[in-house]
């Protein structure tokens, strides 16, 4: 069974609001003075840094297109950055940017004391970005010709999560804090689908936050996983690309829509006692989530002999520098967890899985 043991510590600046895992042992940290920072995992120094943007850095997404070198683009303020992911110089700025993209303020996002903070999600084919704000607004940027699209519904409030859909170039996925899930048609601007989230029944045991959805996951045969504000893991299977037997491959069609948010087919998971600020799929099988107090845990999603969901928690731990938890990354065998310690600064845990030995029955 695996698990997770802490590997390394590293001390930031300021408060890292946004993570995300690259390459060649490299991770991104950007922080709430605009600042980004690459660090080498093995040293856990900064390798390069770019000086504030301006805003505080609400995302970092990895891009590796096919004709054209790497870069990171970086959500700061209004604005939208891509910067090379390797560069001759230690200490980049705005300046050294291949693109800059103004998403644009409209009249609901001026309406907001503070400026948009962007969220972003990469294509699988990599010519577009998704984005959501603090406005609630949600759309797309064509990379190439910076066109951007905006969705002709919004959230209520803040959109803290969007996703394109694997598999459906043209269906995007957000969350927010007004408790729902929309799924869109990009072409149309159109909402497909929502689910809007209702808390528990009362209960002793069961936190009053409401039920603000902090983040989503979409593995890549489509199932779903959106965490709460109060504790809950909401898992969506009703879109799950599952494997056809023989007899039926040819006859079975592609549904018109993706279909994950069909309430009967999904399951809740009361898997903490506080907010649940990040969610990432592992893999199909394998979920891991933490909490704003940085409690770790992972699940194991699978059907039973029905065909109906279920999850078993299979590790948890918990971060030992007391962060508030903002996000965390994940890839193949690490989980990157950032956040703000109680003096104001950054920190970053890297957890590295290790298979947790099977005990022995006694002799």
């Amino acid at each position: 069974m695996e698990s997770y043991i802490l590997e390394s510590t590293i001390h930031v600046p300021s408060a890292v609001t946004a993570l995300s895992l690259g390459p060649n042992d490299t991770f991104c940290a950007g922080t709430d003075d605009g600042a980004v920072r690459w660090y080498n995992l093995q040293s856990g120094k900064v390798s390069r840094a770019v000086k504030s943007l301006g805003d505080e850095i609400a995302s970092i997404v990895w891009s590796f297109p096919k004709n054209a070198p790497a870069c990171v683009w970086v959500a700061s303020g209004c604005r939208v950055f891509s910067l090379p992911a390797e560069s001759p110089k230690m200490i980049l700025t705005a300046e050294d940017a291949t693109n800059i993209i103004t998403v644009g303020i409209n009249a609901s996002d001026m309406m907001n004391e503070a400026r948009p903070t962007w969220k972003l999600n990469l294509s699988e084919n990599g010519k577009y970005l998704a984005f959501s704000s603090d406005s609630g607004v949600v759309g797309t940027i064509d990379i190439s010709s910076q066109k951007i699209l905006r969705m002709k519904s919004s959230h209520t409030t803040v959109c803290g999560c969007v996703k394109f859909i694997p598999e459906r170039p043209n269906e995007l996925l957000s969350a927010g804090y007004d408790c729902a899930l929309l799924h869109f048609d990009i072409a149309q601007g159109t909402i497909l689908s929502r689910y809007d989230i209702t808390g528990p029944p009362p209960s002793d045991n069961i936190s009053l936050s409401p039920p603000f959805v902090l983040s989503i996951s979409i593995s890549k045969t489509r199932l779903i996983v959106a965490s709460t504000a109060d504790g809950r893991l909401w898992i969506g299977g009703g879109g799950e690309k599952r494997p056809s037997a023989p007899s039926q491959a040819s006859k079975k069609k592609r549904s018109r829509k993706w279909e994950g948010l069909k309430q009967d087919q999904g399951l809740w998971v009361q898997a903490a006692d506080g907010p649940i600020v990040s969610v990432v799929f592992k893999d199909p099988e394998q979920l891991i989530a933490c909490t704003l107090l940085g409690i770790i845990v992972t699940y194991r999603v699978s059907r039973d002999d029905q065909g109906a969901l279920q999850a078993s928690k299979t590790w948890s731990g918990a971060v030992s520098s007391g962060m508030r938890v903002s996000s965390i990354a994940v890839n193949e065998s690490l989980i990157a967890i950032g956040g703000v310690k109680k003096d104001g600064k950054g920190v970053v845990e890297i957890w590295r899985i290790t298979q947790q030995a099977v005990p022995q029955s006694e002799s």
